[in-house]
């Protein structure tokens, strides 16, 4: 009788752990499920005013959505703009630093170079950005080492692409302003690249380069001048947010002009030669999403753009007094009649 009734109480205190340890399994794993997946957060870093971003990051958030990424559900994005203010970029960058954000988007040189100072883990991705190379921000484009990664706009041959586009729609003209942000460090490598290329074309350029909004007025008073005949811009977030006063100062001076961006052309502008600039951001998405899923963005190579848009104004073709050979129009993408 008493080794019977000592295998049954040894079996009912079998019987009471196993209950208990699945009773704990249950809780652990309830918990578990109660706890709320942590949100990831993406800082972005405007060089220009959000109003000059709009279209670009539309494309960005719709590349987000397309690969299941919704604002404010399940991800969240902090924002800043630096307003086309050289200044501000490194306060802005290390601010969001500090937000201990899992990846921070953005755009042009001073940005990056910015951001890297700040943080060399948190990992970066440049939606545009020329000459990334050359300013030490990637080691080169099938592993860019680091923490970022993203894609190139190519400006060197854009730059002389643009030229060649611009001579052949006005091929009177000879003296062409260049206009740039001296603040830019990616600037100086842009004009050697220009220069050599108008060279090769028969051009001679004259630089009007600025350094904040307020030396707009006398860059233009200076290229009048300088009898310039033609407007090219280097790409630059100043002079994406002070575009309605270039166009409306090309246009009053009857200037072709051609663009490093569209928008220029929506606001009354004569030409612009560029990347599909939305596809470009589209695409920033993917990289934020590989990080996110655990890439290293020094292991993720840098993108070239494989699209490219030609846009010409025709309506402001007209009004300067200018009329575009055929085969100009021909090669436009796109005609603003």
């Amino acid at each position: 009788m008493s080794i019977a009734f000592r295998h049954e109480t040894t079996g009912r205190r079998n019987v009471f752990c196993f209950a208990l340890c699945a009773l704990l399994v249950a809780l652990g794993l309830s918990a578990e499920a109660q706890q709320p997946k942590k949100v990831p957060r993406i800082g972005f870093l405007g060089a220009a005013s959000a109003s000059a971003l709009t279209g670009q990051l539309d494309a960005f958030r719709q590349g987000l959505r397309e690969l299941g990424y919704i604002e404010e559900k399940n991800i969240v994005v902090e924002y800043r703009y630096a307003d086309g203010k050289v200044d501000r970029v490194a306060e802005l960058a290390t601010e969001l630093v500090g937000l201990n954000v899992d990846v921070i988007v953005t755009y042009q040189t001073p940005s990056v170079l910015a951001l890297k100072k700040a943080s060399a883990t948190i990992p970066i991705v440049f939606a545009m950005l020329s000459f990334p190379i050359e300013n030490g921000i990637v080691a080169n484009f099938a592993r860019p080492g680091g923490n970022a990664t993203g894609l190139t706009v190519l400006s060197e041959e854009l730059n002389g692409k643009r030229l060649e586009l611009l001579k052949e729609a006005a091929p009177n003209v000879t003296r062409i302003g260049v206009l740039s942000n001296l603040a830019n460090p990616t600037q100086p490598l842009e004009w050697k690249e220009i220069q050599a290329a108008a060279q090769g074309l028969g051009l001679k350029l004259q630089s009007l380069g600025v350094r904040s909004a307020k030396d707009f007025d006398s860059v233009f008073k200076a290229a009048l001048e300088k009898r310039t005949q033609a407007l090219i811009n280097l790409p630059e977030a100043l002079l994406v947010e002070q575009l309605n006063r270039i166009v409306e100062f090309a246009a009053k001076n009857k200037l072709p002009a051609i663009y490093s961006s569209p928008e220029f052309v929506q606001a009354g502008g004569l030409m612009s030669y560029s990347p599909i600039i939305t596809d470009l951001w589209r695409r920033a998405a993917t990289y934020v999403d590989k990080i996110l899923k655990g890439a290293k963005p020094g292991d993720l190579p840098v993108e070239r753009p494989t699209k490219f848009h030609f846009l010409i104004n025709l309506k402001t073709a007209k009004q300067i007094g200018l009329t575009i050979p055929p085969n100009v129009l021909a090669r436009a993408d796109r005609v603003v009649k």
